[in-house]
């Protein structure tokens, strides 16, 4: 039988529910032809990005689930830090030497991209998400939006899905939660090695997998799913590969 240790599962549940750095989550499509292209010029844009002392974006691809075709995460700290007069600075005098300002960059993409949404999300710090990004080369987004009220419950739920995930040997999500933006309201990101990394599970029975759950918070391993159902009016899945940035 798994150990079931209460205290264990409080503190495996809170490894990574911070949600004290700010972050700019950038979706989009690509118009029709123009995925490689539009690929390539976030590649190009994020060496310019680090050349200003930025960190590098974080670049996701779909392989399956919603429509869009790539994730990025732009690490910013704060509004108040990444809006200074020093940064901005350093990053438009670092865009002029490259030969492509901002809104020179943002046209291309314009021309490249079908469709863009953005959402600022608080989430745990950029150490935490760099180790855990270039641990892997998978990636599982699932992004919500709340019913009324439900936004803090939703929330923990997602905390005891992480306890689950912990004792069952799975990695735990990362969570995000909107500051302004697109509609959504949060998104968790798991990270896995590959592909069959993410289909694999722990071997286990059914008991030893519902006291799991049971010990986690839920009525069962069977209401995981019915509890988050519960407490969203929309809920979209993507999983796809990380793109390593050219550095």
């Amino acid at each position: 039988m798994l150990p079931i240790l209460a205290g264990a599962l409080i503190a495996l549940g809170t490894v990574q529910a911070d949600t004290s750095y700010l972050y700019r989550a950038h979706f989009v499509r690509a118009a029709p032809g123009q995925l490689l292209e539009l690929i390539d010029a976030y590649q190009e844009r994020t060496e310019v990005i680090v050349a200003a002392g930025e960190p590098a974006p974080f670049i996701m691809r779909h392989a399956q689930g919603d429509h869009w075709d790539l994730q990025l995460m732009y690490p910013m700290g704060s509004f108040e830090d990444f809006f200074s007069p020093e940064r901005v600075s350093r990053r438009e005098e670092t865009a002029a030497a490259a030969g492509v300002s901002e809104d020179a960059f943002q046209r291309l993409i314009s021309s490249l991209a079908s469709w863009q949404e953005d959402v600022y999300v608080l989430g745990p710090a950029l150490e935490t998400v760099t180790a855990t990004i270039e641990g892997g080369g998978y990636f599982h987004t699932e992004i919500f939006i709340a019913l009324p009220g439900k936004k803090d419950e939703l929330f923990h739920q997602r905390e005891m899905e992480n306890i689950y995930l912990a004792q069952t040997g799975r990695p735990q999500n990362m969570i995000f939660t909107k500051v302004s933006g697109a509609a959504w309201d949060s998104f968790t990101l798991g990270i896995y090695r590959d592909l069959q990394h993410f289909a694999e599970r722990m071997p286990m029975t059914p008991e030893e997998d519902n006291a799991i759950a049971v010990a986690a918070g839920f009525e069962g391993s069977d209401y995981i799913g019915v509890y988050m159902r519960s407490l969203i009016l929309k809920h979209n899945d993507t999983h796809g590969g990380i793109i390593a940035n050219r550095r």
